[in-house]
């Protein structure tokens, strides 16, 4: 008999039926590892194949992709976010407008953590600044070891928020679960930017994706009613939730192959290749043709 399926997810209300014993996929257990964070099990899903099933991040996916792991995108988003609120700079510290930031240091966990990516969509998009003319300061390598990082990133040590209020970035990304454990009130940088949020929302029909689950293609060719069994599973509580929730990160959440997930898979790939983040062109078509 096949043994328990590992599966790395974060603890989010949609994920809870996994640490239920009763569950199975294709009548196989699962074995839940909790890691947390849960950016803990990305480099050794994408450089190990470490788990069966696996949440990631778009970006690392992505890249990835690029990198040719025999690794399969889901159509289902566990998390994701507006980020115009995520550029922030420490408490007391001097003003900066967003287009001022050009030739300054912007600190971020990593140059590829999907956080940054969206920022820095944002930055090119709505105030022409080019990832290029900003100094990336960063405290972790990629989880893609074959990933070459652009030129202008830097790495350092600490934690960001540590770099951030020494003074050593003028501003720093933060992706959500930075932002919720931060001591004290950081300073968003992009003035009223619950309407921009909501703007930039209306203008690509999307909330931005920031985790999606993946599978071993192995497990997906060998055993694809394991992997049906979980894509339901995952959709029965997405969509619950949803029904019973409101605000941009369930908005955020998706199953199934809907426009809102095509629009930000696009708009995902558009703002990696400006930054440098993948090199090598790809279409939405591709990422989930296991589920065209």
């Amino acid at each position: 008999m096949a043994g328990p399926l590992s599966i790395a997810v974060k603890s989010y209300p949609h994920t809870a039926f996994l640490t239920d014993p009763a569950f199975t996929a294709g009548g196989r257990p699962v074995s839940v590892d909790a890691a947390d964070p849960i950016y803990r099990a990305f480099a050794p899903m994408v450089r190990e194949l470490r788990y069966d099933v696996s949440e990631l991040a778009i970006a690392t996916f992505l890249q990835a992709h690029e990198a040719g792991a025999p690794i399969a995108l889901l159509p289902v988003v566990l998390s994701g976010d507006f980020h115009h609120h995520s550029l922030t700079r420490w408490p007391g510290s001097p003003e900066i407008a967003p287009g001022d930031l050009a030739g300054r240091r912007i600190g971020v966990r990593a140059y590829s953590q999907t956080t940054g990516l969206w920022v820095r969509g944002i930055l090119q998009e709505e105030y022409g600044l080019d990832a290029k003319d900003v100094t990336w300061v960063t405290t972790e390598e990629p989880h893609v070891a074959e990933y070459v990082e652009p030129p202008n990133v830097e790495r350092t040590t600490g934690k960001l928020l540590e770099v951030l209020r020494r003074g050593d970035v003028s501003a720093a990304v933060l992706g959500p679960p930075a932002l919720d454990s931060a001591e004290g009130p950081l300073v968003p940088i992009i003035p009223d930017w619950r309407a921009a949020e909501e703007a930039w929302g209306v203008r690509h029909g999307t909330v931005p994706i920031n985790h999606m689950l993946t599978v071993r293609r192995d497990l997906l060719e060998r055993e694809p009613q394991v992997v049906t069994d979980l894509y339901q599973a995952f959709g029965t509580r997405i969509e619950e939730r949803k029904a019973a929730e409101d605000g941009p990160r369930v908005r955020a959440l998706r199953f199934g192959v809907t426009d809102e997930l095509v629009a930000g898979l696009q708009v995902a790939i558009d703002y990696a290749l400006q930054q440098n983040v993948i090199r090598t062109p790809v279409t939405v078509a591709e990422l989930l043709g296991d589920f065209a």
